[in-house]
């Protein structure tokens, strides 16, 4: 009996050590105000970090990105639903007119420069 409340003891702490440490966390939702096309999507991130965000879409749509700091910070577009990827791009800015209606991700990415280590991106995300 001590030793399976042992065993119980080690399998519980080892759950919640893979719990603090595993499973990746949602991604942020984009949404607009009322009224509004566009939002300035801003995070910090650290060499070779990435922010992922959802974002609903109507196909005929244009999402236009605009990126200030091309030579810190790419990003790319991915929707498992509706079967589209698009390389990581370092456009200052880059339009995609949405193939279908549905979620789509979109990642933003510290590229691996000297320096800075960390930085701030400031991405402009509209719908049209």
């Amino acid at each position: 009996m001590k030793f399976i409340c042992s065993l119980l003891l080690i399998l519980l702490a080892l759950t919640e050590s893979f719990a603090q440490h595993g499973g990746k966390a949602e991604p942020n939702r984009i949404e607009f105000a009322k009224g509004r096309s566009s939002i300035i999507l801003s995070e910090s991130l650290s060499h070779g970090g990435e922010m992922e965000y959802v974002f609903a879409a109507i196909k005929g749509q244009h999402l236009t990105i605009t990126n200030p700091s091309t030579s810190l910070f790419d990003f790319r577009i991915f929707s498992d639903e509706n079967d589209m990827e698009t390389e990581f791009d370092s456009s200052r800015k880059y339009t995609f007119e949405i193939p279908a209606t549905g979620d789509y991700q979109f990642f933003v990415r510290k590229k691996m420069v000297r320096s800075p280590r960390t930085a701030r991106f400031r991405i402009t995300f509209e719908i049209r």
